[in-house]
C-alpha cells in the first residue's frame, strides 16, 4: 500500500505558523535592537533581586497567570540584565 500524501489544509497550516514565528522573531529583534545599550547592567547586589523576579515568573507562568509568550518576553528581559561573571 502506498504512503499517504499530507494534505493541502495540513501543508498551509504548517506554512502558517513558520510565518507566524518568523514575523514574531522580527518583532522580537526589533524590539532589541530598538532598546539598544540603553539599560545599564544591574550592580551585583540588583542580581538577588533579579533572581527572585525570575522565580517569581516561573511561578506565575506555571500558575497560569500569564501566557506563554509573556513568559519568554520578560523571561528574556531579565535573564539580559544578568551579569555573568
Amino acid at each position: 500500500m502506498a504512503n499517504r500524501r499530507t494534505t493541502f489544509g495540513k501543508l498551509q497550516r504548517e506554512r502558517d505558523k513558520k510565518e507566524k514565528a518568523q514575523i514574531k522573531a522580527e518583532k522580537r529583534a526589533a524590539r532589541q535592537e530598538s532598546k539598544g545599550e540603553e539599560e545599564p547592567q544591574a550592580p551585583v547586589g540588583d542580581q538577588d533581586a533579579l533572581l527572585d523576579a525570575l522565580a517569581d515568573l516561573h511561578r506565575r507562568f506555571e500558575d497560569g497567570a500569564i501566557s506563554i509568550d509573556e513568559f519568554e518576553e520578560r523571561r528574556e528581559q531579565l535573564t539580559s540584565r544578568l551579569v555573568v561573571d
